[in-house]
């Protein structure tokens, strides 16, 4: 009975920390994230709460020989039974260009190196974002969406971003979820699930510099039904109820945690018009 592996991308961030504090109670956690110092800083308070089979490694997402590498190190330490990824770019972290790159193509990098380990059991989660929400699902880039890994797909995404960092990261978490959908067969056939996860507005580091940076956000909050921002933590027992066996004949799905956010959207917006 080899040991059971938990692979967490963005693994010093927010949701990826709280993620790594519940998973970590069934196995081995290896965090993934562009920082070392950062993900030293993170291994040392998941030890102080107690989670101390933590493994670390820094990668660049868009990179498919750091990628490799990572998955090498995953297959080391046991068998994959779960595959998180978290990592990505909002828009005030970069130009569209680049959150398409790592959003929309990392991901499709990730899916591609850990898929060779996927057994019966594996469960994936994506990270995608409400946003993907307000994006039409019909349009000449879903199909770009659905293929991260195309030669043209940055600049074929480019041309409906047309410099927006706000467009490219929608775009990009719209394609987190079509992924999700698209690839459920393709996991399926190793006994395997993959699903996306849409958090609405989070306290993390990254939700409070876009809340701080774009007044959207704020609107946004306002119209939440419940009336707060979400935490990490629940995000994280969101990921560990999909992770877990009693989520066993849930795939290809978004699992949307925004507090009632985008359903509230349309209704807002059909009172306004």
């Amino acid at each position: 009975m080899s040991n059971n592996v938990y692979v967490i991308t963005g693994g010093s961030g927010g949701m990826g920390k709280a993620t790594a504090e519940l998973v970590g109670k069934y196995g081995t956690v290896l965090l993934a994230d562009i920082s070392e110092e950062r993900l030293a800083q993170t291994k040392e308070e998941l030890a102080g709460k107690g989670i101390t089979d933590v493994h670390y490694q820094t990668v660049d997402i868009t990179s498919k020989e750091n990628v490799a590498a990572l998955a090498a190190k995953a297959a080391e330490l046991g068998r994959l039974k779960g595959l998180i990824h978290t990592a990505g770019l909002s828009p005030t972290m970069a130009g569209s260009r680049r959150i398409t790159e790592v959003n929309l193509v990392g991901t499709g990098i990730v899916l591609d190196a850990f898929y060779e380990q996927a057994e019966q059991g594996t469960s994936v989660v994506i990270v995608s974002s409400m946003s993907g929400y307000m994006v039409p699902r019909q349009g000449p880039y879903i199909e770009v969406l659905k293929k991260p890994l195309a030669e043209n797909a940055v600049d074929a995404m480019e041309q409906f971003a047309q410099g927006n960092p706000g467009a490219a990261y929608s775009m990009s978490k719209l394609g987190v979820q079509l992924i999700a959908e698209d690839q459920a067969w393709h996991w399926g056939q190793k006994g395997a699930r993959i699903n996306s996860l849409s958090p609405g507005t989070i306290n993390t580091p990254m939700g409070r510099q876009e809340a701080d940076q774009q007044k959207e956000m704020a609107q946004l909050l306002a119209i939440t039904p419940l009336k707060r921002e979400g935490e990490p933590s629940e995000i994280a027992t969101a990921v560990e109820f999909l992770l877990s066996d009693a989520a066993s004949y849930i795939t290809g799905i978004d699992l949307r945690v925004d507090g009632g956010t985008i359903p509230n959207v349309a209704k807002v917006k059909v009172s306004q018009a």
